[in-house]
């Protein structure tokens, strides 16, 4: 014990590791969470590109009528 100091030095590595587990996690959560949004805009987008197709669609076969 010379050095009185010695765990609270380590007491602050392990909170500090421990802060950097958190961050880690909550990356990894921010991520899937971006993924899951990514793909519900891709879903919206491609039903908005299909109603506009019919619109289109029946814009047309209007006309030719």
């Amino acid at each position: 014990m010379s050095q009185p100091g010695f765990f609270v030095g380590g007491a602050f590595s392990i909170f500090f590791f421990l802060i950097w587990l958190a961050c880690i996690g909550a990356g990894i959560v921010a991520f899937v969470l971006f993924v899951k949004l990514a793909l519900r805009a891709i879903t919206a987008l491609d039903l908005y590109n299909h109603s506009k197709n019919l619109e289109i669609r029946e814009r047309e076969t209007i006309r030719k009528e």
